[in-house]
Parts: structure tokens; C-alpha cells; sequence
């Protein structure tokens, strides 16, 4: 794990160097402490819009970095960055679209290394945005839950900065510290309304036997009731890789909500009667976590 540490802070100081590059964090798993020794290493690249990063510049980076760590043992991913180059490896700004705005995936001493670019004018909106309670929820490749805006408010709470010279991370960070009210109800709102909606809708659908429609609402329900519980816990949620075991952790939580919630998604069944239960199974749990919230908000 300290190997890897030590290979981000090393990248970290030699993208610090590329002209427009204002700061460069560690996210992702490692950030949280919860990364093991397969987890990528996952560096966020800060700029302000007005002046992008050099792309040429983080290219020929990228190149002598993975050429470097392919002087040793070559493998498939090394391999293939190399063949491929760094035109392709490192993405212009707004490749990957709006919220992921690119990056690239190397691999680096033995490492996955992943390069997010962040546009901190975005940045800045969207923190307004969420402390005011306006959530979004956008179609992401990588992202089944779908990327919600309060995504960046998780990524700026976890991060840990690695070159931040003039400081421009530290009053973003106090931002979103302590966890904004307005956000937490219009997660709430949002997310529990939605899963009743989803498991609503595949009734009809679980009646008929429609395995392939039911189970996605199955997952819909399930995905919007673990960001209700994570708002509920005042705890930000930046990534679904992980977050159902993690709620295992909330003070405040459906009994049994992971293992449950495992249960309907990992055999929803074939026929009516099952795909049913399933169903059931997973308004019970959005019922329960309502009742969660009642406690907590009496009124709402």
C-alpha cells in the first residue's frame, strides 16, 4: 500500500510541473483508505478552464512514464499503451463527456494509474448547486447508478491533495464539510420516491415473467435506496463499486439491508411468482428505510 502512495506522489509532482495543472489529489478507494493492493491509483487533475492543461506536455509525460515502467516486466496493459501511444492513451479535455471530462489509463511501475481531469469552474457550480439542494443525475459509461452532481462533493470530501501550491483546494473542501441539509432532503425526496416508482412499475411487467425489465428496476430500487441511506447517514457516496457493503457501516439502516438486497439481485427469478417476491422483498426494504427517515424527520 505505501509503495503505491509513494508512486501517486511521485506522479502527483511531475504533473504539478505541466503548465494549467493547478492541483492533483488522490481519490477513488485509496483516498478512503479502503484500497487494497489490486486498487487503481486514482489521480484527479484540477484546472480552471481558461487555461487547460498542455495536453502535449501530459502526453510526452505519459510516454516516458509507462516506456520507464515497461523497461521491467511488460504486461498485456503496458504493452498495449505503449503500441498504442499516448495521442490515444491521454484524452483531449471532454472526451470521456461532461462529468469525466478524460484522462487517461496507464499503468506505472506496476500500477494502475488513472488520470481525471477536473474543471474547477464546474467544480465550484456544482458545490452551489448541491448546498442549495439541486441534485442531477446524468447518463455515465461506468456509472449504472447514473453519475449524480453530488459526486464531486464525495470526491472533494475523500480526496487527499497531493500538489495544491496555491491552496485553491482547501476552501472548496470546507465547503462541503459539514454535509450540506438541503442536499441530504433532496437526495432523500428524490432516491426514495424514485425506488417505490421502479418496483411500482415492474409489477405489471414481474406478472408477464419479464426477467430482463424486472431486474433492472430491481436494480434501480436497490441503487436509489442505498443513496437515500447514505444521505439519510449524512455520508457522501462517490462511487457504487462497493457501497452496498458499505451501508453495512450506517448507524442507521434496514436491518439486514445488504444481505437482503444481495438476496433479490442475485436470484430475482424466472417466473412470475418469483420475480414477485423479489419485488417484494425490495419494497419491504424501501418501506423500512421511509420509516428510517419518519423517525428522523418526524413530519416529512
Amino acid at each position: 500500500m505505501n509503495e503505491a502512495l509513494d508512486v501517486a506522489a511521485r506522479v502527483a509532482a511531475r504533473l504539478g510541473a505541466i503548465p494549467g495543472v493547478v492541483a492533483v489529489v488522490l481519490g477513488g478507494s485509496r483516498s478512503r483508505g479502503e484500497g487494497d493492493r489490486d486498487s487503481d491509483i486514482d489521480l484527479g487533475i484540477f484546472y480552471e478552464p481558461e487555461r487547460p492543461p498542455d495536453l502535449p506536455a501530459l502526453r510526452a509525460l505519459a510516454r516516458e512514464l509507462c516506456a520507464s515502467a515497461a523497461e521491467g516486466a511488460v504486461t498485456p496493459l503496458a504493452r498495449e499503451l505503449l503500441a498504442k501511444g499516448a495521442e490515444d492513451a491521454v484524452t483531449p479535455l471532454g472526451a470521456w463527456g461532461p462529468w469525466i471530462n478524460g484522462g487517461a489509463w496507464l499503468e506505472i511501475e506496476g500500477h494502475r494509474v488513472d488520470w481525471l481531469y477536473r474543471d474547477l469552474a464546474l467544480v465550484r457550480r456544482v458545490i452551489e448547486a448541491c448546498r442549495a439542494g439541486q441534485v442531477t443525475c446524468d447518463y455515465q459509461p461506468g456509472h449504472p447508478h447514473g453519475f449524480l452532481n453530488s459526486i464531486y462533493l464525495a470526491d472533494l470530501y475523500d480526496c487527499r491533495p497531493l500538489f495544491d501550491p496555491g491552496g485553491a483546494l482547501a476552501p472548496l473542501k470546507a465547503l462541503v464539510t459539514p454535509y450540506p441539509p438541503a442536499l441530504r432532503r433532496a437526495l432523500l425526496d428524490r432516491f426514495l420516491w424514485e425506488a417505490g416508482f421502479a418496483i411500482d412499475t415492474a409489477k405489471k411487467a414481474a406478472g408477464r415473467g419479464d426477467v430482463m425489465y424486472v431486474s433492472g428496476c430491481l436494480f434501480r430500487a436497490a441503487a436509489c435506496l442505498v443513496q437515500a441511506l447514505f444521505a439519510l447517514n449524512e455520508r457522501y457516496l462517490s462511487n457504487e463499486k462497493g457501497s452496498l457493503q458499505r451501508t453495512r457501516a450506517l448507524p442507521r439502516c434496514p436491518e439486514g439491508f445488504a444481505d437482503r438486497v444481495e438476496a433479490a439481485l442475485s436470484a430475482p427469478g424466472q417466473g412470475a411468482v418469483a420475480l414477485l417476491g423479489s419485488l417484494a422483498q425490495l419494497e419491504a426494504l424501501a418501506r423500512e428505510t421511509s420509516d428510517l427517515r419518519r423517525l428522523d424527520e418526524p413530519g416529512c
